[in-house]
Parts: structure tokens; C-alpha cells; sequence
């Protein structure tokens, strides 16, 4: 069985050198001292290694099953959920008013790593009530904020999001899920949603639905969409459950990974809901969820690449294969360890150098967040909003081609069940998927963030990028660093441009390139993270320091992302300007 071990030194090397959160002006930072964060990680760490883990394989094997109109979680999730929940884990971050404890959100996105990698499938079921509580805390009513938000952050009740129907995913605006007004402030709500994930279960005393649904006589498409909060059960007023609500589990989807969390169809009967901010305006609430959720979907790209790389890290130490072509290694044995083999160490390197620096991006991606939310920074939000789709879109792309590799380690073994590692690739899968499938993140980011208030935020992070280069243009241990990043810049520079001129003559130009450009980004965004990082590394190699090889292995690695990963964006420019021509050649009824 796969075990795990939270990668707690690199995620404090990233929070406390790289970022150096516990210097930031942005409140609430400075409660980040080391020894806090070591010990929340700490903490963390143990729940996922001892708690999550070993239920890992089970889940996965088991499965959920729905009884009686109630689904069932796994054997041992009800006793392990109950643990995570009095630890207070999912209101790290949660509003004190509500009972949170009020840390920044960079945090909780270290323990979320660490939960994820350690059981994907449980962790979706706090994941989700989190963003939940996040939207209806957002914009619902302080009535509505008090009547649920303090049984989601702890835990009593669980949260949902429920967007796609039978016949329409991406487009909401074809939705037929209807909201009849009552005349007292409440709605009946009807119809059915699918691809529900955490629809049900038997961890929590009720489930609180976020569901998207149209009220009559309102606006065309998706201008007539409206948010709705629907329990499973009535919340009567001294705060009790009532009666079971007009809303059941219809089916419970049978898919290729995350077996421990219940992907439900959701049937909705007359459903009483509560309407949360204003009529029509739905999708700008349930975007609160969708964005908190979309880089809580690249974490999950990356804790799947983590978790798969530490295994195989540990069989091509013990697996004993081949020679060394450069003499033995192994004189004792009859045969060396995989690891000695170069082109296991290409997967491997490939996998580490990835893994920390997506790392690195998703913690100062969370710490852009929070200094837009926390510190009032329009800028740092105009650069989140602008690299959101790249986190969920590039992590989880990369990610799980990540897992793949891993599997190819262990060769034919990688491919059989009793190893496990299938289930890392199965499970990341679904990352490249729900939340707004990849290429939808592609087209958000060519055909809308990038235009984006005039292309502010664009030319703010090629900006970024050009000051960090500046900075460090005589410093000659940083060459390897800099050299790479400003040349694959200049790539994505380039990209822009042609968009900017090829795109308004032919929108195809710059939509057939889309993927392309979002890739594009992802690796010029990791090299900036390695740029950085390694600006710490040799910092603390030049300083006093107790750990030289934890600094010059960080070093190596990203010499390694920016000489043999990094080149990428020459093949992605290179695709991208040959245009839509070849893309679009042939007519629909050739293929």
C-alpha cells in the first residue's frame, strides 16, 4: 500500500524564505511565525499520515453506496470526519463571528495540501463545505449567515455546489432547474443536477445545497440565473432540523477515480430554498465558490503528483534492476536500484521540480488572495483573477501527467491494482476536469483575463517578472535562473502580441492556440516561483544555515526545471503561431 509523509520542511522553506509571510503587510501575517505554522503543519501532518491515509486504499476499493435513499461513505470516514472536525480544520480560515479561528487562507492552503495528497476523496467532502460557506458568506443575508454558516465551519453540516444539469454543463444558461416564489421570502425549487460531488453522505447531520436555478419571467441565459441555498433538511427557527426537504439522491455515478466521495445525481421536488444575494445575479455569487474551489482544484493537481512522486521515490530506491552503465553500484547485490538509471531520474526530477514549484505557485497564489481580501489590493486581485485559470488549468495538466510517470517507474507493477499507484492517476483525473474543464480555463484566459481591464493585469505580471529579472541581472548565481525566465517571457510576450493582432482579424487564431498559451503561462509562472526560490536558497547558503544540502538540492532542482522543462514554451509558441488553419481544415462531417 502507498504510504505519505507531509512535506512539511519544503512547504515552511516556501512560507517563511520565499514568501516570507510572517514580514507581509497584510493582516493577520503576523501571527505567521514559524514556530505557528510548524506547529498547525505539524498537526496537519499527523491527521493526514495517521487519519486519511490509511483510508486512502479504502475508500478507493470500497466505494459509496446509496441505501434507502441515504448514501454510505466508506468504512472508518464517519470516525475519521468527527476527528478532522473537532480539530477545527475546515474554519482555519473561517470568519471568528461563525466560529472560525480567522487565519489567513494561505495557511488553510497548506493544511488543504496536505489533507488532499494524503485522501483526495474525504477531503472533498470539508473542501466543498468551505467553499460553500465562502459564497454564502460573501453575499446571503445576515439572517441566512447565522442560520448556517456556524453548523459548516464546524462541520455539523456539510456544503454543496450544485451547477450541471443532464443537458447542459459549461453552458448554465441552458439550465432548466426552476425557482418558484412563494410570496414569504422562500422559493420551491425543481428539477434535477448532475455530477453532484459530496451529494450526500452519512458524516453530517445535514447537507446544505448551493443551487443555481431560474426564477420565472427573469432575464434570457445565463442573466437569468439565481443562487439558492437548499437543505436536506428544514432549519426551523430555534435552529433544529425539520422535515426532510424536497430533495433526493437519485443515483450514485459510477467513475474512474475518487471513489470515497459520492458523485450524485440530486433530484430537487418542490424544494424549499432561500434565495442568497439578488435575483438573477447567481452566477456572480456562485463565482465566489468557483474561484476558492478552481485553486483548491490545482492543489489537488499537485498534492496527486506529491503523493505519487514520494512512492516512487521509494521503489527506485528498492527496486533492484539493470546496472549502472558507469560502474556498480549495488557490488552486494545482484543488481542496482532503479534510481541509478538516468532516464528514472528524468521522471523523477521531471516530478520534483514540478511538485515544488507548483507548490510555491499555489502558496503565493493563496497569498495574492489574501492580500486582495485582507489588505484591499486591487492589484494583487487583478493578478489572482488573471492567473486562476492557469493554477487549476497548468496544475492539473501537469499534475497528472505527473502521476503517470510515476506509475512508468514502477514499471509493469505501476500498472497493477496491489501497487496502488493507479489510484493517483485515476484520482487526478477528475482535477483536469469539474470546476471548469481545462480548455475552459484556456478560453478564459485567452478570450477574457487577458483582456481584462485593457490588459492591466497582464502587463502587471509581465512587469513583475521584468523587476525580479532587474533585480538580479549582476548576480551571477542567479544566471541560471534568470537567463531562462526572461527568455521564456519573452516567448509569452511574443504570444500576446500575435494574439493582439492576429486574434481581432480571426478569433480562431488565438482560440486554436488557447491550451498552448495557458501552458505557456504555467511554466513561465513555475520559473518565476524557481527564481525566487532560489534566490532564498543562496541566501541561506550564504548565511548561518543547519541544512547546506536542503538549500543546494532546491538549487539543483530548479536548474533543472529551467534548463530541460522550461524550453516547453518554444514548442507551445511555435504551435500557437501556425494559427487555426490546420486546426480547423477539415469540416465537421470529415471527422
Amino acid at each position: 500500500m502507498p504510504s505519505y509523509t507531509a512535506p512539511a520542511k519544503d512547504m515552511s522553506f516556501v512560507l517563511h524564505e520565499m514568501l516570507k509571510v510572517q514580514d507581509a503587510d497584510i493582516p493577520g501575517f503576523n501571527e505567521l511565525e514559524a514556530d505557528f505554522t510548524s506547529a498547525v503543519l505539524e498537526e496537519a501532518g499527523k491527521i493526514a499520515t495517521n487519519v486519511l491515509q490509511p483510508l486512502n486504499e479504502v475508500g478507493d476499493k470500497a466505494g459509496c453506496t446509496l441505501e434507502n435513499g441515504v448514501v454510505r461513505t466508506p468504512a472508518g470516514f464517519k470516525e475519521a470526519f468527527d476527528e478532522f472536525a473537532a480539530g477545527g480544520w475546515n474554519g482555519l480560515d473561517c470568519d471568528p463571528e461563525y466560529g472560525g479561528q480567522g487565519m489567513p487562507y494561505t495557511l488553510a492552503t497548506a493544511t488543504g495540501e496536505l489533507f488532499s495528497g494524503s485522501n483526495m476523496a474525504f477531503t472533498m467532502y470539508p473542501g466543498l463545505t468551505h467553499g460553500a460557506y465562502s459564497a454564502i458568506h460573501a453575499h446571503a443575508s445576515d439572517e441566512l449567515k447565522a442560520k448556517f454558516l456556524p453548523n459548516m465551519v464546524d462541520l455539523k453540516w456539510s456544503g454543496t455546489m450544485n451547477l450541471t444539469e443532464p443537458h447542459c454543463g459549461t453552458d448554465l444558461g441552458l439550465m432548466r432547474t426552476k425557482a418558484e416564489p412563494q410570496g414569504d421570502g422562500t422559493f420551491k425549487l425543481s428539477g434535477q443536477k448532475i455530477f453532484i460531488s459530496a451529494g450526500d453522505q452519512d458524516l453530517t447531520e445535514n447537507v446544505i445545497h448551493l443551487v443555481l436555478a431560474k426564477i420565472p419571467g427573469g432575464p434570457e441565459g445565463i442573466k437569468g440565473v439565481s443562487l439558492f441555498i437548499v437543505p436536506k433538511f428544514i432549519v426551523k427557527e430555534d435552529g433544529s432540523l425539520g422535515e426532510r426537504n424536497g430533495v433526493s439522491v437519485g443515483n450514485i455515478e459510477e467513475k474512474m477515480g475518487i471513489h470515497g466521495n459520492a458523485t450524485c445525481v440530486m433530484n430537487y421536488d418542490e424544494a424549499e430554498g432561500y434565495l442568497v444575494g439578488e435575483e438573477h445575479k447567481g452566477m456572480r455569487a456562485m463565482f465566489t465558490m468557483m474561484n476558492e474551489a478552481r485553486l483548491g482544484v490545482g492543489m489537488q493537481g499537485l498534492s496527486q503528483a506529491e503523493a505519487a512522486y514520494q512512492n516512487a521515490v521509494i521503489y527506485a530506491k528498492d527496486r533492484l534492476q539493470g546496472r549502472d552503465v558507469t560502474g556498480t553500484k549495488n557490488p552486494e547485490g545482484p543488481a542496482d536500484p532503479l534510481i541509478v538509471h538516468p532516464d528514472i531520474r528524468r521522471m523523477l526530477m521531471n516530478q520534483k521540480s514540478f511538485v515544488e514549484g507548483a507548490r510555491a505557485f499555489v502558496l503565493w497564489g493563496a497569498m495574492m488572495l489574501d492580500k486582495g481580501h485582507l489588505a484591499d489590493d486591487k492589484e494583487a486581485m487583478g493578478i489572482i483573477s488573471l492567473l486562476t485559470p492557469v493554477i487549476k488549468g497548468f496544475l492539473t495538466d501537469v499534475g497528472y501527467d505527473m502521476t503517470v510517470q510515476a506509475q512508468q517507474v514502477y514499471g509493469g507493477h505501476g500498472y497493477i491494482e496491489e501497487w496502488g499507484m493507479s489510484q493517483f492517476t485515476r484520482d487526478a483525473r477528475i482535477a483536469m476536469i469539474y470546476e471548469g474543464a481545462n480548455g475552459v480555463q484556456a478560453l478564459d484566459l485567452v478570450g477574457r483575463k487577458m483582456a481584462q481591464d485593457g490588459g492591466k493585469h497582464v502587463m502587471a505580471f509581465f512587469e513583475m517578472i521584468k523587476n525580479f529579472i532587474g533585480e538580479h541581472k549582476d548576480n551571477e548565481d542567479m544566471a541560471d535562473f534568470t537567463g531562462p525566465l526572461k527568455e521564456a517571457s519573452k516567448d509569452l510576450q511574443a504570444v500576446m502580441m500575435y494574439f493582439m493582432q492576429e486574434g481581432m482579424k480571426n478569433p480562431n487564431a488565438a482560440l486554436a492556440g488557447s491550451t498552448d498559451a495557458l501552458h505557456m503561462f504555467g511554466h513561465v509562472c513555475l520559473a518565476y516561483m524557481w527564481g525566487m526560490m532560489a534566490k532564498s536558497a543562496n541566501e541561506a547558503l550564504a548565511g548561518d544555515h543547519s541544512d547546506p544540502e536542503f538549500y543546494k538540492n532546491k538549487l539543483a532542482t530548479g536548474r533543472y526545471y529551467m534548463a530541460r522543462m522550461l524550453p516547453a514554451t518554444k514548442t507551445h509558441q511555435a504551435r500557437i503561431m501556425s494559427g487555426a488553419d490546420t486546426v480547423m481544415a477539415l469540416d465537421a462531417d470529415a471527422f
